[in-house]
């Protein structure tokens, strides 16, 4: 009898053993299939949120450029106002102080590495010293 049962075990383990192969053979290629379309979609919706990332970045910088113009336009206005104060002459003070003015801008950017102001004619900055006559007495 104990022949018996140990035969039934013996096909019971080997019926499932045979079930379980039978489910690895059928399943894990479904598997396969399911988990590349689940990284498809990742890698997709990934593209899609960099897409609208980049966007964004030309949205801001397009603002960015409309502000610049604007502001362009406006600083434009002012100095038509300032030319029609002088009665569209510019005096010698008012070009030095546009030529200093414009030296500070580029020494904020770091165009300008130093700013030396040479007295002079009327206390404008000499641009290049090896024209300069020295008198000689």
């Amino acid at each position: 009898m104990e022949r018996r049962n140990a035969g039934k075990v013996i096909i019971g383990v080997l019926f499932f053993i045979f079930l379980f192969v039978a489910l690895l053979m059928f399943g894990l290629p479904r598997y396969n299939v399911w988990q590349q379309e689940m990284a498809g979609k990742a890698e997709m919706a990934k593209a899609e949120q960099n897409r609208r990332i980049l966007v964004e970045e030309a949205k801001a910088k397009l603002e960015a450029e409309k502000l610049n113009a604007q502001a362009e336009i406006e600083r434009a206005k002012g100095m038509a106002e300032a030319m029609r104060v002088e009665n569209g002459t510019l005096s010698e003070t008012y070009n030095q102080y546009l030529f200093i003015r414009t030296l500070e801008k580029l020494a904020d950017k770091g165009d300008l590495p130093q700013i030396i102001y040479v007295p002079s004619n009327g206390l404008l900055p000499v641009m290049d010293v090896n024209k300069t006559k020295i008198p000689t007495n």
